[in-house]
């Protein structure tokens, strides 16, 4: 797979029925290897071991409904509270993230009320500081890590 702009983390991989599979920590399964998985699981150890958020508040993958309609998360970390403290969504390397992808996001958060937002394509990063009341965003250089 190709090298992204991410620390090098450890990952487990296995080949089933000729296609390569990773192990996914959150879900606690082997998941098929696609280019936007590759950037998912970096993002999900970045956040465990660089940013030391807890497994137990991340979750990858959700159904949630906006609008109606069926949309899915990439991933979100959530508050020891229970709100959503960040909401990512993640692109496969070769996709460029344009206004669409934010987009995209801002649509999801208008549901999730999260106070940062993450765009990756592995290769570059965009982080956001949201402001629920006046209904703007700040970009940041990065997110803040973990903490109580």
């Amino acid at each position: 797979m190709q090298v992204l702009n991410f620390d090098s983390f450890q990952f487990r991989f296995k080949n089933t029925e000729n296609r390569l599979h990773i192990f996914d920590i959150i879900r606690k399964k082997f998941v098929v290897l696609q280019p936007e998985e590759w950037v998912r699981q970096h993002v999900v150890h970045h956040l465990i071991e660089i940013k030391k958020y807890p497994v137990s508040l991340i979750n990858v993958e959700k159904q949630l409904i906006i609008n109606g309609l069926k949309k899915r998360y990439d991933v979100v970390v959530f508050k020891p509270n229970g709100k959503i403290a960040l909401l990512v969504e993640c692109k496969a390397p070769m996709v460029t993230i344009d206004q669409n992808t934010f987009n995209q996001i801002a649509i999801y958060n208008l549901n999730a009320d999260a106070d940062y937002l993450m765009v990756t394509n592995g290769l570059q990063h965009y982080y956001c500081l949201m402001n629920i009341e006046t209904e703007n965003y700040t970009f940041l250089k990065d997110i803040p890590d973990f903490s109580r």
